[in-house]
């Protein structure tokens, strides 16, 4: 793992977007996973401007999303569909029918199948981009005594909720349920860049760094058996 500690939130956004920028450059057919949340949306600007300014172009670009959730609406506000057409794809060039979001109008294991099988077409990523929860998850991996290969439906924690609360007017409008790629589905990348940012991540990136064993109690963890792997962090998150 590369560690790249960074300034600020900006300056992690920046610098993550060159790495992004760079390899679009060198591969215009770039095959991307995405990710939602507050800590990838700096690097979200960062490649509308490229793109704007005609340093690079998603023309021939194509993408799949880590999850959503469960039972919600794409139009909805909330739903990470929305976030990703708000935050990117409506101010970019890929083509129609180029990007991915999982979905699952009701907890039902046959959405991941689908989902399964949509990943195998679409073939190993070039870059996956990930955030880390506070409790040490990627995209809705949370800890616990395993955790899955493959898409699955996921029941979320109440730290996950609690966390996400935020976006959401009540608690209780949070969904509980997500349907997310699986553990195996996030390594079949040949780049991952992590982005963690903030006080609240400290705990989540010290272990991630600093741990020298691997434990489903912290599913970030497993990224250190991954050979291609940058972990883009501000002060906050680095030094707590």
């Amino acid at each position: 793992m590369k560690v790249i500690v960074c300034k600020d939130y900006d300056d992690m956004s920046k610098k993550a977007a060159d790495l992004v920028i760079n390899n679009i450059k060198y591969k215009p057919q770039i095959k991307l996973g995405l990710a939602t949340g507050s800590s990838p949306i700096g690097l979200y600007e960062n490649l509308v401007k490229a793109n704007d300014e005609g340093e690079i172009s998603f023309r021939y670009a194509k993408s799949v999303n880590l999850d959503e959730y469960v039972g919600i609406d794409p139009d909805n506000e909330q739903s990470y569909n929305y976030f990703m057409r708000k935050n990117f794809f409506d101010h970019v060039s890929f083509n129609e029918g180029a990007n991915i979001i999982p979905k699952a109008s009701e907890v039902d294991e046959k959405y991941a199948k689908e989902y399964d099988k949509i990943l195998d077409d679409f073939g190993q990523r070039d870059i996956q981009i990930l955030g880390i929860g506070e409790n040490g998850h990627i995209a809705f991996n949370e800890p616990g005594a395993m955790l899955s290969k493959r898409t699955s439906i996921v029941k979320l924690t109440e730290s996950t909720i609690e966390a996400n609360s935020r976006f959401f007017e009540n608690e209780s409008d949070v969904p509980r349920y997500a349907i997310s790629m699986g553990m195996a589905d996030i390594f079949n990348a040949k780049t991952i860049i992590l982005l963690a940012n903030g006080k609240k991540k400290h705990e989540a990136v010290k272990r991630l760094i600093e741990d020298k064993n691997i434990s489903t109690d912290l599913p970030a963890g497993f990224l250190s058996l991954h050979p291609n792997v940058y972990i883009y962090v501000d002060e906050e998150a680095y030094r707590g």
